[in-house]
């Protein structure tokens, strides 16, 4: 007997060599009491290379923008017309000024947080309602790649309604164009943060139904505490406000809109954002690892 491998001899009934043939040669540590080191083992375990979060976040995330796209392109245009909408109504009430830049970024980053906590908080929901964590649990691909990819492709699909709402919301309130440059930063800080929570209630949610609530109290909340401007609410709901990570990625978009932006706050609200983003995803992929093995 080899120490990597065995020979599995058939025989007619007789004990002599001559009379068993060869079958086959399998691994000796599927046989019953057979010992192997533990050096063998090892590399008898390994199949393959293990895979690489780079490539298969690039994967998942090609998947996942190709499957959104056909779905999820509707209900973009449904978070655009929303944000417009809410700009038109509420230019009766807001002239200019402050109020004007904060009902602006907050209209802008309001598509990201119905796309990326909203619909992905939905989407996670119903993965593992109907079992399709299963099907990712069986590809060679990190836990990390599968949130990533998923939450990156979301949060693309945010990019030109951003862009539209933010236009038209300098037009509408006669705001400066020279910094809307800045979104480039918003949207990915802000999706990152925004998306990562969106998965994560999504995942820890114990029914679909639930996810989709929580996803959609997450958006009346960035809604209302992220438009309207903050010097008109009272001191508890600030202090809930600055608990939302969606409102620094708007403080970071409204301080722009000056004719002297403080940059130096601007990078400290990016930084938040950044930072909750990290947060967020780690939860998430904490959460999709915990629900993958039920």
């Amino acid at each position: 007997m080899e120490r990597k491998g065995c020979r599995v001899l058939a025989g007619r009934g007789g004990s002599n060599e001559e009379e068993q043939r060869d079958v086959s040669v399998v691994p000796a540590e599927v046989l019953p009491g057979v010992r192997v080191a533990d050096g063998d083992a090892e590399e008898a375990a390994v199949l393959g290379p293990r895979p690489r979060l780079w490539p298969s976040l690039a994967a998942v995330y090609r998947a996942q923008l190709s499957r959104a796209r056909v779905a999820r392109i509707p209900l973009l245009f449904v978070a655009t017309f929303q944000s417009i909408g809410i700009m038109i109504m509420l230019r009766g009430v807001v002239s200019g000024g402050d109020d004007a830049r904060s009902v602006v970024a907050g209209s802008s980053v309001l598509v990201v947080a119905y796309v990326g906590l909203n619909l992905l908080a939905q989407y996670f929901g119903q993965l593992r309602a109907n079992g399709g964590l299963d099907h990712y649990a069986t590809l060679p691909v990190p836990a990390s790649a599968v949130v990533l990819g998923a939450a990156g492709a979301y949060a693309s699909f945010t990019v030109p309604g951003t862009v539209v709402t933010a236009v038209f919301g300098c037009v509408l309130f006669g705001l400066p164009f020279a910094h809307l440059w800045v979104l480039l930063a918003v949207i990915p800080l802000a999706g990152a943060a925004l998306a990562g929570l969106g998965a994560a209630l999504g995942l820890l949610a114990p029914r679909p139904e639930l996810a989709t609530l929580l996803g959609q109290l997450g958006m009346s909340a960035a809604l209302l505490l992220g438009v309207l401007p903050a010097h008109r609410m009272p001191e508890v709901v600030q202090l809930v406000r600055d608990a939302l990570p969606s409102t620094y990625g708007v403080e970071a978009f409204a301080r722009t809109f000056g004719g002297d932006p403080d940059w130096a706050l601007v990078l400290g609200d990016l930084g938040v954002c950044a930072a909750v983003g990290v947060a967020s995803l780690a939860l998430a992929t904490w959460a999709y690892r915990r629900a993958a093995v039920r």
